[in-house]
């Protein structure tokens, strides 16, 4: 049996590190990426420092869902589903709202109907979220809830505006709702793969030291004031949060199951305690 590993994101910053962990897991690791030249370079690399996985470059993004089907279909022709680390996002810098909710939210939900028939036993999804729902208190009520557990919906977009109000128009604002959407799919996606002996955990980096954070971080006092409140006293790495990606989807943590995992240094903690 072929086993397949897709690591989505993978030309760079957390995504590529979770790449780099799942080319000792699965025999073939398919790399998403928008960045056609980013992808193909690190496929190359990959390979070059004989992992396990033969690396194969997928340009593309999740946002798309006839991208998305390629995948799927890539992933079938290759083997047997075992791994899948989604860490492709849009962040709140330089982005519209909808473009946001697209890409961080309604992207995952394409991802995970796609791939779910291919689910098998043993097969594990990580979906990257976020800690700023948390930070944000984001908490729906339940008309609004019923608009989000329903992301593929042509008109979600609209809808969700309609439900949330003008104020998701923000960017700062809209992107705790598209990751607190991830956030809520997660256990109704564990249900949904229940039945085939299959997992899905989100998992939610706080400060992670990637460009755009610096990038925040010179531009927003707000930013550097989350990592000064940070208890580790640092922003995160990659390689962190690729790590807990990691066990997420081994069978070490084959009861793992439909749950957040946040990794933040304590942050969260931190904000509960003042």
């Amino acid at each position: 049996m072929t086993t397949v590993g897709i690591a989505t994101g993978a030309g760079r910053g957390t995504g590529q590190a979770c790449a780099s962990r799942l080319a000792d897991m699965v025999d073939v690791l398919l790399l998403v990426d928008q960045d056609e030249a980013a992808v193909a370079a690190y496929a190359k690399d990959l390979s070059s420092q004989g992992r396990k996985a033969v690396a194969e470059p997928f340009a593309g993004t999740t946002a798309d869902r006839d991208d998305v089907a390629r995948l799927a279909g890539r992933a079938a022709e290759l083997g047997t589903l075992r791994a899948v680390a989604h860490a492709e996002s849009v962040g709140p810098e330089g982005a519209d709202w909808r473009t946001i909710l697209q890409g961080d939210f309604v992207a995952t939900a394409l991802l995970a109907e796609a791939l779910r028939p291919l689910a098998t036993a043993g097969t594990a999804f990580v979906y990257l979220a976020s800690v700023s729902p948390l930070i944000a208190h984001v908490d729906p009520d339940p008309a609004v809830a019923a608009v989000l557990d329903d992301p593929l919906r042509e008109d979600f977009l609209d809808r969700v505006r309609d439900a949330v109000g003008p104020a998701l128009e923000d960017p700062a604002w809209v992107y705790p709702w598209a990751t607190y959407g991830v956030q809520r799919l997660v256990p109704a996606e564990a249900v949904r793969l229940g039945p085939v002996g299959a997992r899905a955990c989100s998992l939610s980096p706080g400060a992670i030291d990637t460009p755009v954070t610096r990038l925040e971080m010179a531009r927003h006092a707000s930013v550097r004031e989350l990592i000064e409140r940070t208890p580790v006293g640092r922003p995160g790495r990659c390689e962190e949060v690729a790590a807990v990606a990691a066990f997420l989807l081994s069978d070490e943590a084959s009861f793992v199951n439909g749950v957040d995992i946040v990794v933040d240094g304590g942050l969260c903690a931190a904000m509960r305690e003042e």
